[in-house]
């Protein structure tokens, strides 16, 4: 020490001032290594918080099983819906063609007479009246044969036959001949009924059962109904349904308050053999709205312009989640209204990685709001939203204050900064059900009707063209809109393709699920 304090002492001050400049360089050097060292902590930090919530939510995730490769199965499931397209496309060309003369009995292929261990049951048409309606005439007609057709009917698990008698009558004086007209159906001269279409309707779009399944159930019950015939009746009867959700649609469209989803489905690819992500949308009118029904449109992808070729000019207010297909409609006319239910998701899904305390609180206030909403969700709007602004509008202005604050103490990659970003970002659209008593507060029921679609999807593998998927979204949306409104799928079908064929196009409105009534009603 004695000798350093002598060197120091031997220094001249401008060594000394030198001495002091190189160390504090040094001393500056180290606090911006520090400085350094500090921010690439936070960075890894934030990163690795970020790396924890991911993998927790992916533990959380329930994932469908990988695609595998093409076997038969999934081939025979394009088979039937090429079959159906076919006979979808002859049915539409048909409609185009003007009436033509009936063509030659000799030309017909002759179908297979039904097996005869089937029960049956006899329908007769006879005339109102049998005497001879010739001018003059006046005589009481005498029967001389009767014609006879047969028609498979199904009662789920039971094959029946019905033998639809009509008898001929005759008159001797005047050799006129009277006989009761053929019915119309939906496939004319076809074998089944109303209540067989119906069955594999419903089976296919509501039970999610694939032809082939169907198939070998009809071969239990007695008799195994190719599935290449089951296809024909299927796309015959979506092109006979079109018209009605047309008019299900129009019917929805008139309704001020819209919801709005989508999900993924797999479509084949036309002549490559492989699939692409087709969606299907989905649109109903607002929870609190008069009716119950939901109308699903099917299309290649998720741009918005299918979006927007849907809603066309409508103007009202579209509940639906931040997806950016939409924002071109909010350009135009058309109000944006969030879900609460997407935005309190962000925070739970945060508070069930890691227990957050921010998340936790955020979940509190929600709780509340949605104490409210089940309190006023039987009121009529103008008591909604008296109570709303009462009391769930102070709740959610002092949650946007404490967002607000939190915000600024959070880093930019981290959860919860995206979790507060998502609120602050669409606070607008997302509270704007608390000045409008007529909204919903989330999107959850047109959730809940995309919920039998993502069924579904683990039997239907894919889509075998878009016009497959067209005719699943037709047939799905009445029988969806009819669960909706508390009907059997299947009575209402029955009956609608029963009436479909001598219904008036005028008064196709009394046949949506909806306005339904029973015939014998």
């Amino acid at each position: 020490m004695v000798v350093q304090q002598q060197s120091l002492n031997n220094l001249s001050a401008e060594q000394l001032r030198e001495m002091v400049a190189s160390l504090m360089g040094h001393v500056t050097d180290k606090d911006a290594q520090i400085a350094r060292h500090q921010t690439e902590l936070k960075h890894s930090q934030a990163l690795n918080a970020k790396l924890t919530h991911e993998n927790a939510l992916l533990k959380r995730m329930k994932f469908a099983a990988q695609s595998e490769r093409f076997n038969a199965e999934q081939k025979s499931l394009l088979e039937d819906e090429i079959e159906a397209d076919l006979a979808a496309v002859a049915v539409e060309i048909e409609q185009l063609q003007p009436p033509a003369a009936a063509p030659d009995a000799k030309q017909q292929p002759k179908r297979q007479p039904l097996p005869t261990q089937l029960p049956r049951r006899e329908i007769h048409h006879e005339p109102e009246s049998t005497t001879c309606s010739t001018p003059g005439c006046g005589c009481q007609m005498q029967r001389i044969g009767e014609d006879v057709a047969e028609k498979l009917d199904y009662v789920p698990g039971v094959f029946t036959v019905e033998r639809h008698i009509r008898g001929k009558w005759a008159c001797a004086k005047c050799e006129s001949i009277q006989q009761a007209p053929v019915d119309a159906h939906v496939i004319d001269k076809g074998i089944p009924t109303a209540g067989l279409l119906a069955q594999v309707l419903v089976a296919k779009y509501a039970d999610h059962l694939p032809l082939y399944r169907q198939e070998s159930i009809f071969g239990r019950a007695g008799l195994a109904i190719p599935r290449s015939t089951l296809a024909q009746w299927v796309g015959t009867c979506g092109v006979r349904l079109q018209p009605l959700v047309d008019a299900l649609k129009a019917e929805i469209l008139s309704h001020r308050v819209l919801h709005a989803d989508e999900t993924p489905v797999q479509m084949l690819k036309p002549g490559k053999g492989t699939t692409h992500r087709a969606y299907l949308w989905a649109y109903a009118p607002g929870a609190f709205e008069d009716i119950k029904a939901v109308v699903y449109d099917f299309c290649e992808s998720r741009a918005g312009e299918h979006a927007r070729a849907f809603l066309g000019d409508w103007e009202g207010s579209l509940v639906c989640d931040d997806f950016s297909g939409y924002k071109a409609g909010f350009a135009n006319g058309i109000t944006e209204a969030g879900c609460l239910a997407h935005a309190r998701r962000k925070f739970f899904d945060l508070h069930a990685a890691n227990k957050s305390q921010i998340a936790g609180f955020a979940l509190e206030q929600f709780s509340k709001v949605y104490d409210i909403e089940r309190e006023v969700k039987d009121l009529n709007a103008d008591q909604r939203q008296a109570i709303r602004q009462q009391h769930s509008k102070p709740v959610l202005n002092a949650l946007h204050e404490w967002m607000t604050l939190q915000r600024h103490k959070m880093p930019d990659s981290s959860a919860t900064a995206r979790a507060l970003d998502y609120s602050l970002r669409r606070w607008t659209a997302l509270t704007r059900f608390a000045d409008d008593g007529q909204l919903p507060v989330d999107n959850n029921w047109i959730e809940n009707q995309i919920r039998p679609i993502a069924i579904g999807r683990n039997n239907w593998l894919f889509a075998g063209s878009l016009r497959a998927g067209q005719r699943a979204a037709a047939v799905m949306s009445l029988v969806q809109s009819a669960r909706m409104t508390g009907h059997d799928p299947y009575a209402y079908l029955r009956d609608v393709l029963t009436r479909l064929p001598t219904h008036r196009t005028r008064d196709i409105d009394q046949l949506l699920p909806h306005r339904w009534q029973p015939a014998d009603a």
